[in-house]
């Protein structure tokens, strides 16, 4: 294959990134802003919660387990075929959740949605690693984290104003949008591909049942559930270790540095994402505060981590992985203790110091993006952020589904933080003082096996 040229394809990725950033706004959205209509969908079809949750949960599944696959995809194919029929499937679920008259009609259009979407989180990792040096990744990643904060941001937004005045299947028309896309990427794109080989299918199912199971465990607390996940994870460890060309290579796991990134971006991620998720509890129960007023809330913080995202790509580039590692913590410890301190006051304070957060979770991300792909050979990109991206979701789901059974309790009677007064939101206040004192353990750990030296990538063949 003829080699492009450096120029050449900085300039192919300048644009691609353009592109990506608007995927991603609506891949984003399209998980975030159902949330806000799950009541209602579930008085209209008679639903309990548990059930209704399907709609979230089926799309983050499927979505976890699709990022994976595609980044192992990408090691075998050209990335342009395989987004081209990444966005096919997600206009296709689209119109089927469109077109919806039963519930089982929903999950199914939400399925081929996460199926098709999970191609754009690979591609989100894999563009910034491809077409530009490594001196300029931390910008590249910057760029996404843009696409990132304002699907986020818009989401609850969107959402709210759309229902306010349609059908909320109207959210699904939205995304059939990503099709726009497909013919920029289809000319930036270069063909590249790996050598060609056999996809692992066996082991793929194997790893795909094992998550999906362990992913339900967390979400239905269910141990029996809970031990299938674990058996066939087990069976996916033996055949990735006795097959000829495994879905995932085991040298992969041989790298420390690889792993030592996976461990602490899967319990950072899983810190702050606590964020997102316990904010609008906080505000829906304690200050009573309605969804579209608390989009409204969130907007600020999404925003300004949007408009910063470039800023902490470029710290990265200038001062190192590791300044804005300890940058991004030291934001979102600040966020944990003002929460904190304030749950239960004024929800205008929650929006203020929830800035520091997202902007601190945004900064995060990148730095350990940038950090993890470090450690991978070429030829292990793919498959490698796969994982990484993979290990995001789950964390998110994880935290999620612990901090939901923690809400349950309903209150507190012991508070943790000596500031805050005999209030409703001592639960919450709680919750946000342990976050807090887990996020510095993680970031004691990151100092450990990253501050001291710097951890070389263990490439082996």
């Amino acid at each position: 294959m003829t080699a492009i040229p450096q120029a050449q394809q900085s300039q192919s990725g300048e644009k691609l990134l353009r592109v990506l950033v608007f995927t991603l706004i609506l891949s984003v959205m399209n998980a975030s802003m159902f949330t806000v209509v799950l009541p209602e969908i579930s008085r209209q079809f008679q639903l309990s919660a548990s059930q209704v949750s399907w709609i979230i949960t089926s799309y983050m599944i499927v979505y976890a387990i699709g990022s994976m696959t595609f980044g192992k995809l990408a090691d075998k194919y050209r990335l342009k075929d395989l987004i081209t029929i990444g966005l096919i499937f997600f206009a296709l679920g689209s119109i089927v959740g469109l077109a919806a008259t039963q519930f089982w009609m929903i999950i199914a259009g939400r399925v081929l949605q996460a199926a098709g979407a999970s191609v754009i989180p690979a591609t989100a990792m894999i563009i910034p690693i491809r077409y530009f040096a490594p001196e300029q990744r931390g910008r590249a990643l910057g760029t996404t984290a843009i696409g990132l904060s304002l699907g986020a941001a818009l989401g609850p937004i969107v959402s709210g104003f759309v229902t306010s005045f349609a059908s909320w299947r109207l959210l699904f028309a939205l995304s059939i949008l990503a099709l726009l896309t497909l013919p920029f990427y289809r000319k930036y794109l270069d063909d590249e591909r790996g050598q060609a080989g056999r996809i692992d299918f066996i082991g793929g199912m194997l790893l795909a049942l094992a998550v999906a199971a362990l992913l339900l465990a967390i979400t239905l607390a269910a141990w029996l559930l809970l031990a299938a996940g674990i058996v066939l994870l087990v069976l996916f460890v033996v055949r990735i270790r006795t097959t000829a060309e495994p879905f995932v290579q085991p040298s992969l796991f041989r790298n420390k540095a690889y792993v030592s990134g996976l461990l602490i971006a899967f319990l950072a991620t899983s810190f702050s994402f606590g964020i997102a998720f316990t904010i609008p509890q906080l505000l829906a129960t304690i200050n009573h505060v309605s969804p579209a007023v608390i989009g409204f809330l969130m907007f600020p913080a999404a925003i300004s981590s949007a408009l910063l995202g470039r800023k902490g790509g470029k710290l990265a580039d200038e001062r190192g992985n590791s300044y804005l590692v300890y940058t991004a913590s030291s934001l979102l410890l600040l966020c944990f203790l003002s929460l904190s301190t304030v749950a239960g006051l004024s929800p205008y304070l929650v929006a203020l110091f929830l800035i520091f957060g997202f902007v601190g979770q945004t900064f995060m991300q990148i730095a350990m993006s940038n950090t993890v792909s470090r450690t991978l050979a070429k030829d292990q990109t793919g498959i490698g952020m796969g994982l990484f991206s993979m290990l995001n979701f789950i964390a998110g789901a994880s935290a999620t589904a612990v901090l939901g059974k923690i809400l349950d309790l309903k209150g507190a009677s012991i508070r943790f933080n000596p500031f805050v007064d005999g209030r409703e939101g001592i639960l919450f206040s709680n919750i946000f003082l342990v976050l807090a004192l887990l996020l510095a353990l993680v970031i004691l750990l990151y100092a450990l096996l990253f501050g001291k030296k710097k951890l070389v990538a263990q490439k082996a063949g």
